[in-house]
Protein backbone atom coordinates (compact mmCIF):
# COMPACT_ATOMS: atom_id res chain seq x y z
CA UNK A 1 0.00 0.00 0.00
CA UNK A 2 1.28 3.50 -0.93
CA UNK A 3 0.21 6.96 1.07
CA UNK A 4 1.42 10.32 0.43
CA UNK A 5 1.60 13.13 2.60
CA UNK A 6 3.25 15.92 2.00
CA UNK A 7 4.92 19.24 4.26
CA UNK A 8 5.38 22.57 2.28
CA UNK A 9 7.75 25.73 3.27
CA UNK A 10 4.59 27.84 3.77
CA UNK A 11 3.52 26.34 7.02
CA UNK A 12 7.30 25.54 8.20
CA UNK A 13 9.15 28.52 7.15
CA UNK A 14 12.28 27.15 8.30
CA UNK A 15 11.88 23.71 6.28
CA UNK A 16 12.24 23.29 2.14
CA UNK A 17 9.04 21.36 0.67
CA UNK A 18 8.90 17.67 1.26
CA UNK A 19 6.49 14.60 0.44
CA UNK A 20 6.89 11.56 1.98
CA UNK A 21 5.83 8.53 -0.14
CA UNK A 22 5.11 5.31 2.17
CA UNK A 23 5.56 2.05 0.50
CA UNK A 24 5.04 -1.00 2.79
CA UNK A 25 7.47 -0.66 5.21
CA UNK A 26 9.34 2.00 3.94
CA UNK A 27 8.79 5.70 4.03
CA UNK A 28 10.31 7.86 1.38
CA UNK A 29 11.32 11.58 2.19
CA UNK A 30 11.97 13.19 -0.33
CA UNK A 31 13.36 16.48 0.33
CA UNK A 32 13.16 19.78 -2.27
CA UNK A 33 16.08 21.80 -2.15
CA UNK A 34 17.22 25.20 -3.27
CA UNK A 35 20.82 24.01 -5.51
CA UNK A 36 21.98 27.69 -4.33
CA UNK A 37 21.55 28.41 -0.68
CA UNK A 38 23.27 27.71 2.55
CA UNK A 39 19.82 27.01 4.00
CA UNK A 40 19.07 23.77 2.40
CA UNK A 41 22.63 22.63 3.27
CA UNK A 42 22.12 23.36 6.63
CA UNK A 43 18.41 21.40 6.75
CA UNK A 44 20.33 18.55 4.95
CA UNK A 45 23.15 17.94 7.52
CA UNK A 46 20.79 18.65 10.42
CA UNK A 47 18.55 15.87 8.88
CA UNK A 48 20.99 13.13 8.74
CA UNK A 49 22.35 14.29 12.11
CA UNK A 50 19.14 13.69 13.37
CA UNK A 51 19.71 9.46 13.11
CA UNK A 52 16.11 9.04 11.83
CA UNK A 53 17.04 7.90 8.56
CA UNK A 54 18.93 4.66 7.50
CA UNK A 55 19.45 5.67 4.17
CA UNK A 56 20.27 8.45 2.14
CA UNK A 57 19.79 9.50 -1.85
CA UNK A 58 20.87 12.32 -3.75
CA UNK A 59 20.18 14.18 -7.38
CA UNK A 60 23.52 12.82 -9.00
CA UNK A 61 24.86 10.24 -10.87
CA UNK A 62 28.31 8.56 -10.93
CA UNK A 63 29.70 11.01 -13.23
CA UNK A 64 29.01 14.06 -11.50
CA UNK A 65 29.44 12.66 -7.64
CA UNK A 66 33.31 12.00 -8.90
CA UNK A 67 33.35 15.42 -10.58
CA UNK A 68 32.57 16.95 -7.48
CA UNK A 69 34.42 14.70 -4.67
CA UNK A 70 37.55 14.18 -7.07
CA UNK A 71 38.76 18.09 -8.02
CA UNK A 72 41.45 15.80 -9.77
CA UNK A 73 39.09 13.72 -11.96
CA UNK A 74 39.54 16.11 -15.08
CA UNK A 75 43.65 15.57 -15.19
CA UNK A 76 43.00 11.77 -16.02
CA UNK A 77 41.03 12.92 -19.37
CA UNK A 78 43.22 11.30 -22.01
CA UNK A 79 42.09 14.18 -24.52
CA UNK A 80 43.00 12.75 -27.78
CA UNK A 81 40.55 9.49 -27.34
CA UNK A 82 38.24 12.07 -26.14
CA UNK A 83 38.08 13.62 -30.05
CA UNK A 84 38.82 10.24 -31.57
CA UNK A 85 35.72 8.86 -29.63
CA UNK A 86 33.39 11.56 -31.06
CA UNK A 87 33.16 12.76 -27.44
CA UNK A 88 34.05 16.33 -27.97
CA UNK A 89 31.10 17.98 -28.16
CA UNK A 90 29.86 16.59 -24.89
CA UNK A 91 33.00 17.01 -23.30
CA UNK A 92 32.92 20.82 -24.10
CA UNK A 93 29.02 20.81 -22.57
CA UNK A 94 29.38 19.31 -19.47
CA UNK A 95 32.33 22.15 -19.22
CA UNK A 96 29.85 24.69 -20.08
CA UNK A 97 27.76 23.27 -17.45
CA UNK A 98 29.85 23.18 -14.71
CA UNK A 99 31.29 26.73 -15.60
CA UNK A 100 27.93 28.15 -15.60
CA UNK A 101 27.81 26.67 -11.79
CA UNK A 102 31.51 28.08 -11.49
CA UNK A 103 30.45 31.69 -12.01
CA UNK A 104 27.35 31.41 -9.68
CA UNK A 105 29.53 30.77 -6.85
CA UNK A 106 31.86 33.40 -7.81
CA UNK A 107 29.38 36.41 -8.15
CA UNK A 108 26.63 34.86 -5.90
CA UNK A 109 29.32 33.69 -3.26
CA UNK A 110 27.24 30.43 -2.90
CA UNK A 111 28.50 27.30 -4.06
CA UNK A 112 25.24 25.14 -5.94
CA UNK A 113 25.09 21.85 -4.47
CA UNK A 114 26.16 22.26 -1.19
CA UNK A 115 23.35 20.92 -0.10
CA UNK A 116 24.72 17.65 -2.02
CA UNK A 117 28.07 17.85 -0.77
CA UNK A 118 26.67 18.26 3.03
CA UNK A 119 24.16 15.06 2.30
CA UNK A 120 27.46 13.49 0.99
CA UNK A 121 29.76 14.20 4.16
CA UNK A 122 26.82 13.22 6.89
CA UNK A 123 26.39 10.54 5.50
CA UNK A 124 29.62 9.23 5.12
CA UNK A 125 30.27 10.43 9.42
CA UNK A 126 26.88 8.67 10.21
CA UNK A 127 28.26 5.30 8.13
CA UNK A 128 24.77 5.22 6.10
CA UNK A 129 24.15 4.29 2.26
CA UNK A 130 24.47 6.57 -0.09
CA UNK A 131 22.54 6.58 -3.29
CA UNK A 132 23.28 8.19 -6.42
CA UNK A 133 19.75 8.02 -7.83
CA UNK A 134 19.97 10.66 -11.03
CA UNK A 135 20.34 9.67 -14.69
CA UNK A 136 24.11 10.36 -16.23
CA UNK A 137 24.32 13.56 -17.61
CA UNK A 138 25.61 12.21 -21.18
CA UNK A 139 22.65 10.26 -21.60
CA UNK A 140 20.15 13.10 -20.64
CA UNK A 141 21.68 15.39 -23.06
CA UNK A 142 21.81 12.68 -25.87
CA UNK A 143 18.24 12.05 -25.23
CA UNK A 144 17.29 15.75 -25.08
CA UNK A 145 19.98 16.25 -28.22
CA UNK A 146 18.15 12.80 -30.27
CA UNK A 147 14.16 13.56 -28.46
CA UNK A 148 14.24 17.45 -30.83
CA UNK A 149 13.62 17.49 -34.31
CA UNK A 150 16.92 17.50 -36.40
CA UNK A 151 16.14 20.90 -37.24
CA UNK A 152 15.69 22.67 -34.28
CA UNK A 153 19.00 20.94 -32.93
CA UNK A 154 21.67 23.54 -34.22
CA UNK A 155 19.44 26.01 -31.74
CA UNK A 156 20.05 23.60 -29.32
CA UNK A 157 23.26 23.40 -29.81
CA UNK A 158 24.13 27.48 -30.34
CA UNK A 159 22.18 27.92 -27.34
CA UNK A 160 24.74 25.84 -25.08
CA UNK A 161 27.61 27.17 -26.96
CA UNK A 162 26.50 30.58 -26.74
CA UNK A 163 26.78 29.75 -22.58
CA UNK A 164 30.01 28.74 -22.96
CA UNK A 165 31.32 32.12 -24.13
CA UNK A 166 29.15 34.00 -22.63
CA UNK A 167 30.22 37.11 -20.55
CA UNK A 168 27.39 38.30 -19.02
CA UNK A 169 26.65 38.59 -15.13
CA UNK A 170 25.14 35.80 -13.18
CA UNK A 171 21.29 37.38 -12.64
CA UNK A 172 18.65 37.19 -9.75
CA UNK A 173 16.92 35.65 -11.93
CA UNK A 174 19.46 32.95 -12.75
CA UNK A 175 20.45 32.35 -9.13
CA UNK A 176 16.45 31.95 -8.65
CA UNK A 177 16.01 29.39 -11.18
CA UNK A 178 18.99 27.16 -9.25
CA UNK A 179 16.78 27.23 -6.32
CA UNK A 180 14.12 24.93 -8.46
CA UNK A 181 16.52 22.94 -10.29
CA UNK A 182 20.30 22.02 -11.03
CA UNK A 183 22.91 23.61 -13.07
CA UNK A 184 21.80 21.45 -16.25
CA UNK A 185 17.83 22.32 -15.76
CA UNK A 186 18.46 25.95 -15.64
CA UNK A 187 21.11 25.89 -18.75
CA UNK A 188 18.04 24.76 -21.17
CA UNK A 189 14.68 26.26 -19.52
CA UNK A 190 13.93 28.62 -21.93
CA UNK A 191 14.28 25.53 -24.35
CA UNK A 192 12.46 23.39 -22.19
CA UNK A 193 9.44 25.84 -21.49
CA UNK A 194 8.47 25.81 -24.94
CA UNK A 195 9.34 22.31 -26.13
CA UNK A 196 7.96 19.21 -24.64
CA UNK A 197 10.37 17.31 -27.02
CA UNK A 198 12.62 19.25 -24.30
CA UNK A 199 10.94 18.93 -21.07
CA UNK A 200 9.83 15.28 -21.13
CA UNK A 201 13.79 13.92 -21.02
CA UNK A 202 14.74 16.93 -19.26
CA UNK A 203 12.37 16.66 -16.35
CA UNK A 204 10.10 14.29 -16.70
CA UNK A 205 12.07 11.60 -17.20
CA UNK A 206 14.93 11.85 -14.38
CA UNK A 207 11.55 12.59 -12.03
CA UNK A 208 10.23 8.62 -12.99
CA UNK A 209 14.03 7.45 -13.05
CA UNK A 210 15.21 8.86 -9.79
CA UNK A 211 12.22 7.47 -8.21
CA UNK A 212 12.69 4.00 -10.05
CA UNK A 213 16.44 4.16 -9.04
CA UNK A 214 15.16 4.34 -5.05
CA UNK A 215 12.71 1.57 -5.63
CA UNK A 216 15.58 -0.16 -6.88
CA UNK A 217 18.32 0.20 -4.66
CA UNK A 218 15.69 -0.18 -1.56
CA UNK A 219 14.41 -3.80 -3.75
CA UNK A 220 14.54 -6.16 -0.61
CA UNK A 221 13.03 -3.04 1.66
CA UNK A 222 15.48 -3.75 4.20
CA UNK A 223 15.38 0.44 4.91
CA UNK A 224 12.52 1.55 6.01
CA UNK A 225 13.91 5.25 6.58
CA UNK A 226 15.03 6.87 3.58
CA UNK A 227 15.89 10.39 2.87
CA UNK A 228 16.29 11.60 -1.23
CA UNK A 229 17.46 15.17 -1.27
CA UNK A 230 16.72 16.52 -4.82
CA UNK A 231 15.93 20.04 -6.14
CA UNK A 232 12.66 21.43 -5.48
CA UNK A 233 11.67 21.36 -9.30
CA UNK A 234 11.66 17.72 -9.22
CA UNK A 235 9.46 17.22 -6.21
CA UNK A 236 6.03 16.58 -7.33
CA UNK A 237 7.25 14.40 -10.81
CA UNK A 238 9.28 12.18 -8.09
CA UNK A 239 6.57 11.96 -5.84
CA UNK A 240 4.16 10.68 -7.98
CA UNK A 241 6.46 8.16 -10.24
CA UNK A 242 7.25 6.82 -6.40
CA UNK A 243 3.64 6.41 -5.63
CA UNK A 244 2.40 5.14 -8.69
CA UNK A 245 5.07 2.44 -9.73
CA UNK A 246 3.48 -0.90 -9.18
CA UNK A 247 4.23 -3.04 -5.91
CA UNK A 248 6.59 -6.12 -6.90
CA UNK A 249 7.54 -4.80 -10.15
CA UNK A 250 10.97 -4.97 -10.85
CA UNK A 251 12.25 -1.27 -11.96
CA UNK A 252 14.78 -2.45 -14.20
CA UNK A 253 13.65 -2.99 -17.17
CA UNK A 254 12.09 0.32 -17.21
CA UNK A 255 15.10 2.12 -15.89
CA UNK A 256 16.83 0.50 -18.83
CA UNK A 257 14.58 1.97 -21.40
CA UNK A 258 14.86 5.41 -19.60
CA UNK A 259 19.09 4.73 -20.45
CA UNK A 260 18.93 3.94 -23.90
CA UNK A 261 19.42 6.61 -26.86
CA UNK A 262 16.65 6.67 -29.25
CA UNK A 263 17.43 5.41 -32.42
CA UNK A 264 18.49 7.92 -35.05
CA UNK A 265 16.76 8.42 -38.41
CA UNK A 266 18.54 6.26 -40.93
CA UNK A 267 18.42 9.07 -43.66
CA UNK A 268 20.59 11.89 -41.98
CA UNK A 269 23.90 9.31 -42.05
CA UNK A 270 23.33 9.03 -45.53
CA UNK A 271 23.70 13.18 -46.16
CA UNK A 272 27.16 13.55 -46.07
CA UNK A 273 28.15 10.46 -48.24
CA UNK A 274 25.51 11.56 -50.89
CA UNK A 275 27.23 15.28 -50.40
CA UNK A 276 30.19 13.65 -50.81
CA UNK A 277 29.17 11.49 -54.03
CA UNK A 278 27.54 14.86 -55.60
CA UNK A 279 30.97 16.88 -55.42
CA UNK A 280 32.88 14.13 -57.49
CA UNK A 281 30.23 13.83 -59.54
CA UNK A 282 30.45 17.71 -59.94
CA UNK A 283 34.37 17.45 -60.47
CA UNK A 284 33.86 14.54 -63.20
CA UNK A 285 30.74 16.63 -65.66
CA UNK A 286 33.46 19.50 -65.02
CA UNK A 287 36.18 17.57 -66.32
CA UNK A 288 34.21 16.24 -69.09
CA UNK A 289 33.59 19.36 -70.46
CA UNK A 290 37.15 20.90 -70.48
CA UNK A 291 40.17 20.47 -68.08
CA UNK A 292 39.93 24.50 -67.21
CA UNK A 293 36.62 23.84 -65.55
CA UNK A 294 37.34 21.13 -63.72
CA UNK A 295 40.42 22.21 -62.40
CA UNK A 296 38.77 25.54 -61.67
CA UNK A 297 36.22 23.69 -59.81
CA UNK A 298 38.60 21.61 -58.19
CA UNK A 299 40.28 25.05 -56.89
CA UNK A 300 37.53 26.66 -56.28
CA UNK A 301 36.39 23.94 -53.99
CA UNK A 302 39.72 23.62 -51.96
CA UNK A 303 39.93 27.36 -51.02
CA UNK A 304 36.16 27.95 -49.89
CA UNK A 305 36.21 24.84 -47.98
CA UNK A 306 39.54 24.93 -46.84
CA UNK A 307 39.51 28.73 -46.04
CA UNK A 308 36.24 28.15 -43.94
CA UNK A 309 37.47 25.28 -41.95
CA UNK A 310 40.75 27.25 -40.62
CA UNK A 311 38.60 30.43 -40.13
CA UNK A 312 36.88 28.33 -37.58
CA UNK A 313 40.53 26.85 -36.16
CA UNK A 314 41.81 30.73 -36.07
CA UNK A 315 38.58 31.69 -33.95
CA UNK A 316 39.95 29.09 -31.76
CA UNK A 317 43.11 30.61 -31.35
CA UNK A 318 44.51 27.20 -32.70
CA UNK A 319 48.38 26.75 -33.49
CA UNK A 320 49.27 28.23 -37.03
CA UNK A 321 50.38 24.47 -37.88
CA UNK A 322 47.11 23.49 -36.91
CA UNK A 323 45.32 26.19 -38.97
CA UNK A 324 47.69 25.19 -41.71
CA UNK A 325 46.61 21.58 -41.76
CA UNK A 326 43.24 22.69 -41.25
CA UNK A 327 43.07 24.18 -44.47
CA UNK A 328 44.99 21.59 -46.01
CA UNK A 329 43.16 18.40 -44.50
CA UNK A 330 39.40 19.75 -45.05
CA UNK A 331 38.63 19.86 -48.88
CA UNK A 332 39.64 15.86 -48.51
CA UNK A 333 37.59 15.12 -45.15
CA UNK A 334 34.53 16.92 -46.59
CA UNK A 335 35.10 14.01 -49.30
CA UNK A 336 35.29 11.21 -46.79
CA UNK A 337 32.51 11.15 -44.18
CA UNK A 338 34.56 9.10 -41.70
CA UNK A 339 36.65 11.49 -40.39
CA UNK A 340 35.93 14.78 -40.07
CA UNK A 341 38.00 17.47 -39.93
CA UNK A 342 37.36 18.89 -36.81
CA UNK A 343 38.92 15.32 -35.51
CA UNK A 344 42.47 16.35 -37.85
CA UNK A 345 42.53 19.65 -36.40
CA UNK A 346 42.24 18.84 -32.79
CA UNK A 347 44.97 16.02 -33.31
CA UNK A 348 47.10 18.34 -34.78
CA UNK A 349 46.63 20.72 -31.98
CA UNK A 350 47.22 17.78 -29.10
CA UNK A 351 50.47 17.47 -30.86
CA UNK A 352 51.97 20.35 -31.22
CA UNK A 353 50.55 22.13 -28.00
CA UNK A 354 50.20 18.74 -25.65
CA UNK A 355 48.36 20.09 -22.93
CA UNK A 356 50.08 20.34 -19.41
CA UNK A 357 49.45 19.18 -15.94
CA UNK A 358 48.49 22.42 -15.05
CA UNK A 359 45.68 22.82 -17.89
CA UNK A 360 44.24 19.79 -16.33
CA UNK A 361 44.19 21.07 -12.98
CA UNK A 362 42.99 24.33 -13.56
CA UNK A 363 40.38 23.32 -16.37
CA UNK A 364 37.49 23.79 -14.08
CA UNK A 365 38.19 27.39 -12.71
CA UNK A 366 39.38 28.42 -16.02
CA UNK A 367 36.47 27.43 -18.51
CA UNK A 368 33.89 29.69 -15.60
CA UNK A 369 35.56 32.99 -17.59
CA UNK A 370 35.23 33.60 -21.28
CA UNK A 371 39.12 33.89 -21.67
CA UNK A 372 39.85 31.22 -19.89
CA UNK A 373 38.27 28.74 -22.29
CA UNK A 374 41.24 29.98 -25.11
CA UNK A 375 43.77 30.70 -22.31
CA UNK A 376 43.43 26.57 -20.98
CA UNK A 377 44.93 24.35 -23.55
CA UNK A 378 42.49 21.76 -22.90
CA UNK A 379 39.31 23.64 -23.78
CA UNK A 380 41.09 25.66 -26.33
CA UNK A 381 41.28 21.92 -28.20
CA UNK A 382 37.99 21.55 -27.50
CA UNK A 383 36.91 24.47 -29.17
CA UNK A 384 39.37 24.16 -32.24
CA UNK A 385 37.31 20.87 -32.76
CA UNK A 386 34.07 22.59 -32.25
CA UNK A 387 34.58 25.56 -34.78
CA UNK A 388 36.83 23.60 -37.29
CA UNK A 389 33.96 21.19 -37.44
CA UNK A 390 31.72 24.45 -37.79
CA UNK A 391 33.55 26.11 -40.77
CA UNK A 392 34.11 22.77 -42.31
CA UNK A 393 30.72 22.05 -42.50
CA UNK A 394 29.90 25.53 -44.06
CA UNK A 395 32.78 24.90 -46.77
CA UNK A 396 31.34 21.81 -47.46
CA UNK A 397 27.95 23.76 -48.59
CA UNK A 398 29.27 26.90 -50.16
CA UNK A 399 31.80 25.21 -52.09
CA UNK A 400 28.89 22.81 -53.20
CA UNK A 401 26.77 25.61 -53.72
CA UNK A 402 29.81 27.31 -55.47
CA UNK A 403 30.14 23.92 -58.15
CA UNK A 404 26.30 23.82 -58.70
CA UNK A 405 26.71 27.31 -59.52
CA UNK A 406 29.54 27.30 -62.38
CA UNK A 407 28.22 23.74 -63.49
CA UNK A 408 24.72 25.50 -64.43
CA UNK A 409 26.59 28.65 -65.78
CA UNK A 410 25.39 30.70 -62.86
Amino acid sequence: MTTIASESSDTQPAQGPRHLVRRQKTEYTLLGTAHVSRASAEEVKALIQSGDFDAVAIELCPSRYQSMTDPDALAKLDLFQVVKQGKAGLVAANLALGAFQQRVAEESGIEPGAEMKAAIDEAKKAGLPLWLIDRDVGITLRRVYRNVPWWQRSALIMGLLGSVISREKITEEDIEQLKEGDVLTSTFREFAEDSEAIYTPLITERDEYMALRLLQENDKGEKQRVLAVVGAGHLEGMRDSLAQAPEGENPEPRLRNLNALPKPSRWPRYIPWVIAALILTGFVIGFSRSSELGWQLVTDWFLINGTLTAIGALIARAHPITIAASFLAAPFTSLNPTIGAGFVAAAVEIFVRKPRVHDFSHLREDVAHFTGWWKNRVSRTLLVFIFASLGSMAGTYAGGFRIAGLLTGG
